[in-house]
């Protein structure tokens, strides 16, 4: 079933000075089915962030349409934007957005407060999410006490709470030393295993092999996508790699 539609989306920017237009996205249209784990990868300037921007209703577009669960973003009043955001997308930052006044247990209480959900509910539901994480133990410390492996695990928890229809990810591992990439990347896999759908954009080649499906932005368009099949790590590590060499001399995808 698919959760997400994105069809035909273009995205113009009027510049401040000059009235000079700027095309940042001009054909966008892919679905993401329920359950799916997708990455979006593309050169810097390909529109990659322009179009999270609006799949997450932060933006909305020129033209064409975006879709989640069959409601269009763009119809939804800006007054209610922030509620609709926190009620059907979590998301996870490379620079973590965690409150440092905060403890790591309210930064993830954070959005279930803004929803009106009682202590009780909220307890209920960080148990099993700070369990599967592995942060238990921590949650009573603060941002500043943790490493960045243990901030980001903290924010995917603060995205899971929410039970959310998307997780929508921004360079999740672009933060983190290696060691820290490869357990959340190890996470995010265990997530998706158990239902939730995922899209993450990343520059990162190691995060991308870890995703069901690659889509190439080039130009403000969808250029090109991998599916995993029955790839190892390793194999789509490879293919992406060869895409993105692809991509950057102006060769004929394959």
């Amino acid at each position: 079933m698919s959760i997400l539609q994105v069809d035909a989306v273009k995205k113009i920017y009027i510049t401040r000075f000059g009235g000079n237009q700027v095309q940042a996205l001009s054909n966008v249209s892919f679905e993401v089915q329920e359950g799916e784990y997708v990455a979006i990868m593309g050169e810097s300037g390909s529109g990659k962030t322009t179009l999270l921007n609006i799949l997450a209703a932060l933006d909305r577009p020129t033209a064409g349409s975006v879709r989640l669960d069959g409601q269009e973003l763009s119809k939804i009043k800006e007054s209610s934007l922030a509620s609709f955001r926190r009620e059907h997308l979590g998301f996870v930052f490379q620079d973590f957005n965690l409150l440092d006044t905060f403890s790591l247990k309210d930064n993830i209480y954070l959005p279930l407060v803004l929803s009106g959900k009682s202590p009780a509910e909220m307890q209920k539901r960080l148990a099993p999410i700070a369990k599967q994480l592995g942060i238990t133990h921590l949650l009573d410390k603060y941002p500043y006490e943790v490493s960045g492996g243990q901030k980001q695990r903290a924010a995917v928890a603060r995205a899971l709470v929410i039970h959310p229809r998307l997780i929508l990810a921004d360079e999740p591992t672009g933060a983190l030393d290696s060691k820290a990439t490869d357990e959340l990347l190890g996470l995010f896999g265990e997530i998706n295993r158990s239902g939730q759908t995922i899209l993450m954009v990343t520059h990162s080649v190691k995060a991308a092999s870890h995703a069901s499906r690659v889509l190439f932005i080039k130009d403000g368009e969808v250029y090109h996508q991998i599916y995993r099949g029955n790839s190892t790590e390793n194999e789509l590590y490879q293919k992406i790699s060869d895409t993105l060499t692809m991509l950057a001399t102006g060769g004929e995808q394959r």
